[in-house]
């Protein structure tokens, strides 16, 4: 798939990433892996990112990596495209670039580098090798260590016409206004902050209507239902699943750091689709947290 191809792609409808499903040892599972993408891909995701920050990424090793991205590759050929996620120091984020194109994903979200800071000379020269070793297209992630203003942005635009895609993941609204701005229909604009159903409606009013939903994997139908009220202008079913689904939700979800991943793996479990632990640094629900989001998920009705 071309860069431009698949910038049409996700100027449009809702984005998700799929949980990575390991054993009870902490094992990669390609066979429910598998399973799971099956069931997700009908629902009608624009796009699925495999190993991304809800799929683990930083807890894989490199040769899990490919398989977990060969697997997304054969599950959903010819029905749902795959980006892969690759990222960490840049080497090594263009091994998995190379490694994710070569398997046959149709693009990468460029993930932050992580430990050290970094100039915005340094950040532009980061992503820019990142995109030339490649030539699918790219989708940079605002997030963490990596904070592009808009005028590295305009700087990698200029030289890298695989960049086709911005996500944000800090939540500023005075950068993503002034990266909106000046950037305009020269990228794809994902909103990618923890749970963002819950800001989807101010994003879409900075012109940044597309947006990545990790409670697609256990409430698919409830998460495309909220996707329709947002594209829609549909105030009164957004106001109902925001009371009645999402702020209960967030009420489990923020009582550990890294229960952002940890919440949607239960839910999944919950859902008939188990993917398995989380993996260290991270923890697991609690049994009371874990029967708190059944209770909240079988209030809301089959998915």
């Amino acid at each position: 798939m071309q860069p431009l191809e698949l910038q049409k792609i996700l100027n449009h409808g809702l984005l998700s990433f799929p949980v990575t499903d390991f054993d009870q040892e902490g094992n990669f599972r390609a066979d429910t892996y598998a399973k799971r993408l099956e069931w997700l891909a009908p629902y009608g995701a624009s796009a699925l990112f495999a190993a991304g920050g809800t799929g683990e990424f930083f807890s894989l090793t490199p040769n899990e990596y490919g398989d977990v991205i060969k697997t997304a590759v054969d599950t959903c050929r010819g029905v749902v495209p795959i980006l892969a996620g690759a990222g960490g120091p840049t080497r090594q984020a263009i091994s998995y670039a190379q490694e994710a194109e070569k398997i046959g994903a149709q693009g990468i979200l460029l993930l932050p580098h992580y430990l050290t800071e970094a100039s915005q000379d340094g950040l532009i020269r980061h992503v820019e090798e990142v995109c030339k070793s490649v030539d699918f297209g790219v989708v940079v992630y605002n997030r963490g260590a990596c904070r592009l203003t808009a005028d590295s942005l305009e700087k990698l635009a200029d030289r890298n016409p695989n960049l086709i895609g911005f996500k944000d993941g800090i939540g500023d609204i005075e950068l993503m206004m002034s990266i909106w701005r000046r950037m305009g229909d020269r990228f794809s604009y994902l909103g990618g902050l923890p749970t963002a159903e819950i800001y989807a409606a101010a994003y879409k009013a900075l012109g940044v209507p597309v947006y990545s939903s990790a409670v697609f994997n256990f409430m698919p139908k409830l998460a495309m239902d909220f996707y329709h009220a947002i594209a829609n202008d549909d105030r009164a079913t957004q106001n109902r699943l925001i009371d009645e689904f999402f702020l209960p939700y967030l009420a489990i979800r923020n009582r550990k750091a890294g229960y952002a991943v940890s919440i949607v793996k239960a839910g999944a479990k919950i859902a008939g689709y188990d993917a398995g632990p989380v993996r260290a640094p991270l923890t697991d629900l609690t049994p009371e947290e874990f029967e708190m989001l059944e209770q909240l998920m079988r209030a809301q009705g089959p998915q």
